[in-house]
């Protein structure tokens, strides 16, 4: 048996196990706040057509556009192989002169300003 046979073979044991283990371990005591149907915070009595507040979707685009940002530039690093670095540091610098331009240009407009 080779080494990979034996590390799938391990880590597939560990993971039924660990899969049965956490179907009879758990000790439920549900009440009335866990058997009701939100836990979120929201108020499970009132309407379901409440308007959502629209900061909420700015933050998770703002965290989608940072979080791009991070996967464009994580191969970086190893760009310092290629022939000519100094290309690929403009491009990465431009990338990021560009969002702290966007970034400023919201802070400025207020659009990161929770409440008004």
């Amino acid at each position: 048996m080779n080494l990979i046979t034996t590390i799938l073979l391990i880590t597939s044991a560990l993971s039924v196990l660990l899969a049965f283990v956490s179907f009879w371990l758990p000790q439920m005591h549900p009440n009335t706040e866990k058997l009701s149907p939100y836990e979120c915070g929201f108020d499970p009595l009132g309407s379901a057509r409440l308007p959502f507040s629209l900061r909420f979707f700015l933050v998770a685009i703002l965290f989608l556009l940072f979080d791009l940002e991070i996967a464009l530039l994580l191969p970086l690093p190893w760009a310092n192989q290629l022939a000519n670095p100094t290309l690929t540091l403009f491009w990465a610098t431009t990338i990021l002169v560009l969002l702290t331009l966007g970034l400023v240009y919201e802070w400025i407009q207020g659009g990161l300003e929770w409440a008004e």
